[in-house]
């Protein structure tokens, strides 16, 4: 029987040259003072989309400051020094500029400019201290640049803890962690490097086939997923090849966002935990390079155990949607559609000892994924134990 909830309070604005709505949309949080958060790297300044923001901004008359601290994988420290910066300077919303890094972590922000305490105490999982903000975040506006994590559609924020050696790296997210805005423009994603390219589209297809898996599924998830799925495998190895091919970026860009809205409707699972597992041992290790090197050893251990709407995702995969698969080929049609699109986007060659994990660390990585984000085992189609985790890492590590 269907039983299910159905919320998205997002307004998402999507197109190609949609950032200039930025400076005369009616949806723009109330405010004269903003904090827009970029990644350490710079490139939003080399490519100059933080002044382009700051002028659009201007024109709206909101004054503007920046954080600009963001890793890849982004640290709650850097989540606690913005914070205080926007209490003490009166920030009326918070601007995430950026891949997921920047947006996920410009939505902690806004959690913790309006609540007390440090971001930790709020992690429900891991050594968190289980509060519940007293108070909505900020309002949050989200410009990607990349079309990988589908954070500006859905309420979910992945931060790594800081200045500790228990290696926590959790996702959380509440109804006013949604952003208020979301500008989806896929010119800014031009830009992007063949292999960032392949990594984030990884990360957004696999944020689609888990969400179809999951067993929190619902219909609105089931179509976007299978969408999304259909979209990035026929469409990622042309952007990763073509990276000014605006077609391209222009469905992968959606794709992407329908990937975030699918985890809104139904979640993850746990391939997810597993990574953020890697990835938190690792922090150099790109979050989609860690999802696409443990693919194969994780879907083929739902094939072994009978999951049969991995073929519902081989045939999204496939040149039609309207075939049939035989239920016990069907998990094999999907690990080798799955393999075709790892190859065609060049990241076959690439191993988890290429970054610097070992086998002796994989108990460790086990306990990690089952302690820190065990909720979406929970969720997940397939009864794992720990030995079956083990076993899992151990075959993606060969």
């Amino acid at each position: 029987m269907l039983n299910f909830q159905y919320y998205m309070p997002t307004r998402i604005i999507f197109g190609p040259g949609t950032l200039d709505q930025l400076g005369d949309t009616p949806y723009l949080p109330r405010g004269g003072k903003a904090m827009i958060v970029i990644g350490e790297s710079g490139v939003m300044v080399r490519q100059g989309y933080l002044s382009r923001v700051q002028s659009l901004l201007s024109k709206q008359d909101v004054q503007t400051i920046v954080f600009d601290k963001i890793k890849p994988n982004p640290e709650s420290d850097a989540v606690d020094e913005a914070a205080a910066i926007c209490r003490d300077k009166g920030v009326d919303f918070v601007v995430g500029l950026g891949g997921g890094s920047t947006i996920d972590s410009a939505k902690a922000i806004a959690t913790m400019a309006a609540n007390k305490g440090k971001y930790w105490d709020y992690m429900q999982s891991g050594s968190g201290g289980g509060q519940e903000p007293e108070n909505d975040a900020l309002p949050i506006v989200a410009i990607p640049t990349t079309a990988g994590t589908g954070t500006e559609a859905d309420p979910w924020t992945v931060i790594t803890k800081s200045g500790t050696d228990s290696f926590e790296k959790i996702g959380w997210g509440n109804d006013a962690t949604f952003p208020a805005l979301s500008i989806v423009d896929p010119e800014l994603m031009r830009s992007v490097p063949p292999k960032q390219t392949a990594y984030t589209g990884m990360d957004a297809f696999f944020h689609a086939t888990e969400a179809y898996l999951a067993t929190c599924r619902q219909p609105a998830s089931d179509m976007l997923a299978l969408e999304a799925v259909h979209l990035i495998a026929h469409t990622l190895p042309q952007a990763v090849a073509e990276g000014d091919n605006l077609e391209a970026r222009t469905i992968m860009a959606w794709a992407c966002t329908a990937a975030g809205l699918c985890e809104s409707y139904s979640s993850c699972i746990s391939q997810h935990s597993m990574e953020h597992a890697l990835s938190a041992f690792h922090p150099d290790l790109p979050h989609g390079a860690g999802l696409v090197l443990l693919s194969k050893a994780y879907f083929g251990f739902l094939a072994a155990n009978g999951e049969e709407r991995l073929g519902d995702l081989a045939l999204a995969m496939g040149d039609t949607l309207e075939e049939s698969l035989d239920e016990e080929v069907s998990g094999v049609a999907f690990l080798d559609a799955l393999d075709k699109l790892i190859t065609d986007i060049g990241l076959a060659d690439e191993k988890l000892s290429d970054y610097g994990v070992t086998r002796e660390e994989i108990p460790m990585l086990a306990e990690n994924a089952l302690t820190t984000m065990g909720a979406l085992f929970d969720i997940t189609p397939v009864s794992m134990s720990m030995e079956d985790v083990i076993a899992i890492f151990e075959a993606a590590y060969e």
